[in-house]
């Protein structure tokens, strides 16, 4: 049985980050750069360590765990110090001649303060320590929850933490639900919550009783849109392997798709055959011989396997299932209709519905459900492509491809609604730890020009601050005389031909 935080060693260690906040310590970029540099070596030092206890949260294969798990976590840590000093500088603003030129108007990135970051178990090392990196580079105290779901990599972080580093100013808890309570009862200056909707409600509302900013990276259910154009081939390899990786327990996986009547046979056929490939490269194993990941916790398994059990579409491959390993193999399920079982709740598996829909239909059944964390648009034709992401909302999008926004460097990464909000990644996540501070420093002599703003007031000087119409827009413009203005570069690349 798992021995969590007490209560105790907790309230120490919010007064021993709060403390070191306000002294100071964690503003120095020296010293938000050698933290980073400690986060570096924690991975360095320990990556088979990690490997291990990934492999016995998850029975996750090490070549995924480095590509998902370690890769992300170290290439960021070098990103952010390389580029500390850049993102972390004063910027002059464009504010005029008066308040730019005279002003020296400029923002200052100032960090909130002491930010609990609450990390997730699919992912426990990329998950938890990605915003860590970024709280870090923002200058912030830190307290890290990872999951207790992920028990063997929650352990490996509680000894690595303390060791690597400043114990001062970043600290490690570990708790379950009912010692979440304490935690989050505690005043922050932020917090950080990767998870489900579910949790993410009571953590809203208890940042809400002390007006404490919050990002929330959350999920939902994230459609592929497979066209009748699209290359069907290509669509069913990106989907079966963002099902097949880490079991399809990722925010960002394909959630169901909807394909063309034209092309699903053709794609159903298409997943079974790269989805043999992931498992054992082209030979059908069962679900006890699969070397793909596990289901985390019985209580997933069980959810998972009742969806199944209920659905009425029709499986075409897979099904294969062992509770005492638990093991759940690649699923398809074919004919799937929006009132189904398996529609019901973000799937967080590697179940595939498949729902026969053109891309309009998709559209608007998009539309009636929460946005989503990301869509995947699988077509040819940019005129389809763009009427999609014209149509619909969602966290982010890849186009012929899946997840590959999330990677994307120096791109904002987050939801939106009931996929979450807020962004980090690169420059966005020191934002996100960061009050973004306006300063301005006018010239003595400037209230010598500008008396006429001082009280007694006399409309006579209205003239001086009236606003004149310098654009040279026309009474009685209607919507069709409206021009818009499109940048050279962005005209030059819808002129490249699509490469779908």
């Amino acid at each position: 049985m798992t021995t969590y935080t007490s209560l105790e060693d907790f309230d120490t260690a919010y007064k021993t980050v709060n403390a070191t906040f306000k002294s100071g310590t964690t503003k120095d970029l020296k010293w938000r750069k050698w933290q980073l540099k400690q986060l570096w070596w924690l991975m360095e030092d320990n990556e088979k360590r990690i490997l291990a206890a990934l492999k016995k949260d998850l029975n996750r294969n090490d070549f995924e765990s480095i590509f998902t798990d370690v890769v992300g976590v170290k290439t960021d840590i070098l990103h952010h110090i390389s580029s500390l000093e850049k993102w972390t500088a004063d910027q002059p603003i464009d504010a005029g001649f008066i308040f730019g030129t005279l002003g020296k108007s400029k923002i200052r990135r100032e960090p909130l303060g002491v930010t609990l970051i609450i990390g997730a178990w699919n992912f426990p090392i990329m998950l938890t320590l990605q915003p860590v990196i970024a709280a870090i580079a923002a200058g912030c105290a830190i307290v890290i929850k990872p999951s207790e779901l992920a028990v063997a990599t929650q352990d490996l972080l509680m000894e690595l933490i303390p060791r690597y580093m400043d114990p001062s100013a970043i600290v490690a808890v570990s708790a379950g639900p009912a010692e979440m309570g304490p935690i989050l009862d505690r005043k922050y200056d932020h917090i950080f919550y990767t998870g489900g909707s579910k949790v993410a409600r009571i953590i809203a509302a208890a940042a809400a009783k002390h007006l404490t900013p919050t990002v929330l990276e959350l999920g939902g259910q994230g459609p592929a849109i497979v066209t009748k154009s699209a290359n069907v081939d290509l669509a069913a390899k990106k989907i079966a392997w963002a099902k097949y990786l880490n079991a399809g327990q990722i925010c960002l996986s394909v959630n169901h798709v909807f394909a063309d009547p034209a092309i699903a046979d053709e794609l159903v056929e298409r997943l079974s055959h790269w989805f043999d490939v992931c498992q054992n490269g082209g030979s059908k194993p069962t679900a006890a011989a699969s070397n793909m990941v596990t289901i985390i916790n019985e209580r997933n398994f069980d959810r998972l396997a009742g969806l199944l059990s209920q659905t009425e579409g029709k499986t075409t491959y897979g099904g294969d299932l062992d509770r005492a390993t638990k093991k759940f193999s690649p699923t398809v399920v074919a004919n799937v209709t929006l009132d189904d079982s398996l529609m019901s709740e973000e799937l967080f598996g590697p179940i595939c519905p498949i729902i026969k829909a053109d891309y309009k239909q998709a559209i608007k059944n998009i539309g009636d459900l929460p946005h989503p964390l990301a869509i995947y648009i699988f077509s040819s034709k940019q005129s389809e492509i763009d009427e999609i992401l014209g149509g619909t909302n969602s966290g982010g999008c890849s186009i012929n491809d899946v997840i590959i926004h999330a990677g994307t460097p120096n791109a904002p990464f987050g939801g939106v609604g009931e996929s979450g909000h807020g962004y980090y990644h690169g420059t966005y996540g020191i934002d996100a730890f960061s009050h973004i501070r306006t300063v301005v420093e006018p010239p003595s002599f400037l209230h010598k020009i500008t008396g006429f703003l001082y009280p007694p007031f006399d409309v006579k000087h209205a003239s001086k601050i009236a606003v004149k119409n310098k654009l040279g827009f026309k009474r009685g413009e209607t919507l069709q005389d409206q021009k818009i203005k499109v940048g050279f570069l962005w005209r030059l690349q819808q002129l490249i031909p699509f490469a779908g």
